[in-house]
């Protein structure tokens, strides 16, 4: 490992089943009022909420709600979780449900006490907050953003047509994180998959970065290969527990910055993904899964050998007899078989892209430059249009 780093990961994770037993002794560290944050109501409907209200209750709170938070939660929605935040005065955000609903909580959680525009702070400027944080807790409900042990907060400009995440420092991480995978049972087909691609791509995007020997990618190299072989079987069976256990355990190390740690990183595939988002509102890792294969293809020639790895250690590809780049696309094509075979999105005309959106697509993604190759605009639009 050539990079230098700290480490810090103050959440603490309640993990299997009856974890949400650990909500009540969470609970005594914290003030009175607590904003309730969820989705569209299925924890409604599962017996998810009951619960947790019940918990809350029980430990004499009071309880003030902002449910309705979208698959990707937008300014707008933002800045009405802020007001209810005030109005409460609240002393802790606690989020029940998936990625989405943990990033907003994080994103109301900075900007409660601060007097400047959240968006252009944290979202432009990218700056760090500067204001008291409203501590957030999850109790999470859906597999695949690893929000419930990050910083992370991803919040979608409807009117600029952009997708963006920041990346809080630790004194933003959830305090603590209910995982109990059972709770997770009831996601649609759909939306399991999805996030499943999204775990997937949170490891690839750390690794498909840097030549350097580090111990980091052999940690992503069986983190990758629990995740393939579990996800096949809970496809196959989504109420089996050691299978939705270990894709939720996997999530969560997938983005906790561990395995960023010691190297460079990439995260293209998200960029990409996120200017599709933007545009057309698509789950966020089916958009993942639809610019995944023309963007390895392109940045292939750049990584080779790393590809050629993968391939091997990931894919089980056998090296004897082929050159470094047949390895490399052989890995690509069984990666891209086992995507089709679980029923992920392979082309962003799917999710509702149109070519007359091509132009504020390309405008939309962020260029990063850790990995094997830094993008141009037409680098961009070559990729985007191998996408449809």
């Amino acid at each position: 490992m050539i990079g230098n780093f700290t480490y810090c990961n103050p959440t603490k994770i309640y993990f299997g089943k009856n974890a949400l037993e650990g909500l009540k002794e969470e609970l005594k560290k914290y003030g009175k009022n607590v904003l309730l944050v969820y989705g569209g109501g299925s924890i409604k409907k599962n017996g998810i909420y009951e619960k947790v209200v019940a918990a809350l209750k029980e430990s004499g709170k009071q309880i003030f709600e902002d449910g309705g938070v979208m698959p990707n939660p937008s300014y707008a929605k933002l800045c009405e979780g802020i007001s209810r935040a005030r109005a409460a005065k609240a002393d802790l955000i606690l989020a029940v449900g998936g990625g989405s609903v943990c990033d907003y909580a994080k994103a109301v959680s900075v900007s409660v006490h601060c007097d400047e525009d959240a968006w252009e702070k944290y979202y432009i400027r990218f700056e760090e907050p500067d204001c008291e944080i409203v501590p957030v807790g999850c109790v999470l409900t859906m597999v695949g953003t690893g929000s419930e042990m990050n910083g992370g907060s991803v919040i979608t400009n409807h009117e600029q047509k952009l997708k963006i995440g920041h990346v809080f420092g630790e004194n933003v991480f959830p305090k603590f994180s209910i995982l109990d995978p059972e709770f997770t049972f009831t996601v649609p087909k759909y939306q399991m998959v999805s996030g499943i691609y999204d775990i997937m791509s949170h490891i690839l995007e750390q690794y498909f970065s840097g030549t350097d020997d580090n111990t980091s990618d052999y940690i992503s190299e069986g983190l990758l290969r629990s995740l393939i072989h579990s996800a096949d079987i809970a496809v196959e069976d989504p109420h089996n527990y050691e299978a939705r256990s270990n894709l939720m355990w996997t999530a969560t190390w997938a983005l906790n910055t561990l395995i960023a740690k010691g190297k460079t990183t990439d995260w293209m595939v998200h960029m990409l993904g996120q200017a599709v988002a933007a545009h057309t509102d698509a789950t966020h890792g089916m958009t993942l899964a639809a610019v995944t294969m023309p963007y390895y293809t392109f940045i292939l020639p750049y990584g080779t050998a790393k590809f050629a790895r993968y391939a091997v250690n990931v894919w089980n590809v056998d090296p004897a007899g082929k050159s470094e780049k047949e390895v490399a696309l052989e890995g690509l094509s069984r990666m891209e078989a086992w995507m089709r075979k679980i029923g992920l999105v392979m082309n962003i005309s799917e999710l509702g892209a149109t070519r007359e959106m091509l132009d504020g697509m390309v405008k939309s993604t962020l260029i990063m430059d850790g990995g094997y190759k830094v993008l141009t605009e037409e680098d961009i639009r070559s990729i985007l249009s191998a996408s449809f």
